[in-house]
């Protein structure tokens, strides 16, 4: 047990749980002022839900002895054998907190995806998808890559969650805006972020967590975590940059949303690499991120699908991107726990990130539109009703506003 190591893990912990209240004021402010509460609701459930699922079966099943390269077995349900002591995976803090650290991956992850269906998912059926979504998509895939499965087993880098957490939440988000199907008035009517203000605060509280999100995946308070630190805040630095000059360049205006859109799509990009690479290839990955990010959220509009926070294009695009820019840049001269990639004489490394990204892409599509089937089957459909959706999530919901004149 090392003390310095346990105090380090406790803040990275506090600071990745603090995430998802941050990724609610993000997702809060850009929605019209009606459903503000609902939108923000949507993450902060997460922290309720995830939870009691983890504790009770949810951490056995990503952390627990490998079954067939696919999935955990149940000797962990309630948290059975989880000890004070170091554990398989955290050599010098106790097996507790290593446990609590993957927690906050695991409740942020769904919340993400609340993004992409906000102003028009009933919450009695969002409760349940997140549930069902948590149990049946998040934890095989961190078992693949983070629990000693398959995807471990082939050499997929994924230091902090491209792949287990961006790529596969982006991809959800995708499949669940397509089969909610548009706002009403999505495409002719206004539909400006209400409150940016609030937004801004939210993005600053992600970028401040996601340093413990990033240097926190070390696990100890070391080399790694230190490179980690520095590279999210050069590529996040870098997107930040590059979108405002392609924005620039192609609505004549740089804006605040897209700095802070920016920032995330950085955030994003880095989190797979943050432990694998240099900081001069961490501003290549971000920069490259912020451009390509844009472009993306962009295309939404003319391939006619209604991500209404822009999920698809951050998370999901910028993930993918992370998780391939790994395979090219990742490099045993900063990281000899890691493995080179494409630019330092390893091909091999990159085809390894394509099957990974690839398997976590299928999966996700197809667990994710059986789970909204089956809640769509069980809530009496997932969409409000026309009358709800035009008074608001905060109303029709909640019986609640934001705001009072």
């Amino acid at each position: 047990m090392n003390t310095g190591d346990t105090a380090f893990m406790l803040i990275a912990t506090a600071m990745v749980m603090l995430m998802t209240p941050g990724l609610a004021l993000f997702y809060g402010g850009l929605v019209r002022s009606k459903n503000v509460l609902g939108t923000i609701m949507q993450s902060m459930i997460c922290l309720g839900i995830v939870s009691i699922v983890w504790v009770l079966y949810g951490y056995s099943l990503a952390f627990g002895p490998d079954n067939g390269g696919l999935i955990g077995d149940l000797s962990l349900m309630g948290l059975n054998g989880v000890t004070l002591s170091p554990g398989p995976y955290s050599k010098t803090i106790p097996d507790l907190l290593f446990c609590a650290f993957q927690l906050m991956f695991a409740i942020i992850t769904p919340a993400l995806i609340s993004g992409a269906i906000a102003e028009r998912m009933k919450f009695s059926a969002y409760l349940l998808f997140i549930t069902l979504w948590s149990s049946l998509v998040y934890l095989p895939i961190c078992h693949w890559v983070w629990g000693g499965g398959w995807l471990a087993k082939l050499g997929a880098l994924d230091f902090a969650g491209g792949t287990v957490i961006h790529i596969n939440s982006g991809i959800a988000a995708l499949v669940a805006a397509v089969m909610l199907g548009k706002r009403k008035g999505w495409g002719r009517e206004s539909f400006h972020p209400h409150n940016l203000p609030m937004t801004i605060l939210g993005a600053g509280l992600l970028w401040f967590g996601w340093f413990g999100f990033n240097a926190g995946s070390a696990l100890s308070a070391g080399e790694t975590a230190a490179l980690a630190f520095f590279t999210t805040q050069v590529a996040t630095g870098a997107a930040v940059l590059s979108w405002l000059i392609v924005e620039w360049m192609v609505q004549k205006k740089p804006t605040t949303l897209g700095a802070v859109s920016g920032a995330l799509a950085g955030l994003v990009a880095i989190t797979p690499a943050a432990g694998f690479v240099s900081p001069v290839s961490a501003i290549i990955i971000g920069f490259s991120a912020g451009a390509i990010c844009y472009g993306a959220v962009l295309a939404k509009n003319k391939l006619g699908y209604d991500d209404a926070l822009d999920v698809v294009g951050i998370h999901g695009v910028g993930g993918l991107w992370g998780a391939l820019a790994t395979g090219l840049f990742a490099s045993t001269a900063v990281n000899p726990a890691g493995a080179n990639g494409l630019f330092f004489g390893n091909p091999h490394q990159l085809l390894v990130q394509v099957i990974g990204a690839g398997a976590a892409i299928a999966y996700s599509v197809v667990l994710t539109s059986i789970i909204l089937k089956v809640v769509g089957a069980l809530t009496g459909g997932i969409r409000l009703e026309q009358e709800d959706e035009m008074q608001g999530l905060d109303l029709s919901q909640h019986s609640e506003v934001g705001y009072t004149s």
